[in-house]
């Protein structure tokens, strides 16, 4: 019986990638940038802990309906070929009820808040929902996990303000440009095995000169973030964190400079820092 129940567990942890906690730092960094910027520097312990769960509980969801998609290509994947519904240590069912329970864990956090915020989260969970399918539909898969990444953005400012400011859409797009970049170093991880089952990526798109719109990205997300600044009056604490985000991005440029597969998923990796230092700019600019 014990022997099961961990199992069971290893199974959740997996699937869930508790394991692989990068993804929710990712989805955490930018959703405490737009809930400080929101309350002035003062987000309420309310809030704070439903966006802080909504986000663990969303990325573990997502990543629960990503493998459910996914389950008949990830066994020709080298990254994937050992994920719980390929290797059989969860079953398809399992993994449909585990995804309602995290949904339905979701919408009691979401119904704490206002009506307006409810209604929003609506299109947090549709995005959730169809992004990993997108890849076999489009080749820009990366721009709808980047609006599913972003849309708690919008909750937080739709909750503590009660209107969704330009400074909301700005972060917004800010942070989908990110994803869009720093999943592309991702994809590149995975572009042979893609090209050969046909799954569709940016990182197939943009081809040979993927690094280039990378790059490009990066610096149209530092370009709006410094926008945000200028309009929010930030000062040295924020700009310098921009300064250290673009010393981080050259580093990346550097890792995916040869396209190699471990190098390129570093790179990605590499992203939690760049919203690490950009959240502590806006903390401290706040005290």
């Amino acid at each position: 019986m014990l022997s099961q129940l961990r199992k069971k567990w290893l199974a959740i942890k997996l699937i869930t990638r508790m394991d692989k906690p990068i993804g929710t730092y990712l989805l955490l960094w930018p959703t405490y940038w737009a809930l400080w910027i929101a309350t002035d520097g003062w987000p309420s312990l309310h809030l704070l802990v439903i966006f802080s769960l909504g986000v663990f509980v969303m990325r573990s969801a997502g990543c629960v309906i990503n493998d459910i998609a996914d389950m008949k290509i990830d066994g020709n994947v080298e990254r994937t070929k050992n994920r719980p519904l390929v290797s059989g240590l969860m079953s398809k069912e399992e993994a449909i009820n585990l995804f309602g329970l995290l949904i339905g864990i979701a919408l009691g956090l979401v119904l704490t808040l206002s009506w307006s915020t409810i209604y929003l989260s609506t299109v947090a969970l549709a995005l959730a929902a169809t992004y990993p399918f997108m890849k076999r539909y489009t080749q820009l898969p990366q721009v709808v996990l980047g609006a599913a990444f972003s849309w708690g953005m919008i909750m937080a400012f739709s909750e503590a303000q009660g209107e969704v400011t330009q400074i909301a859409w700005l972060l917004f797009t800010a942070n989908l440009l990110w994803t869009v970049a720093y999943d592309t170093m991702y994809a590149m991880v995975d572009k042979n095995d893609d090209v050969k089952i046909g799954v569709k990526s940016t990182a197939i798109l943009f081809g040979e000169k993927d690094k280039r719109i990378v790059g490009f990205l990066q610096l149209l997300v530092l370009g709006l973030l410094f926008t945000v600044g200028e309009q929010l009056a930030f000062g040295w604490p924020f700009q310098l964190s921009l300064v250290i985000a673009a010393g981080l991005f050259a580093y990346q440029q550097m890792l995916i400079v040869n396209r190699e597969r471990d190098k390129c998923f570093q790179a990605f990796l590499h992203n939690h820092w760049v919203g690490m230092v950009v959240f502590i700019g806006i903390f401290i600019e706040y005290l």
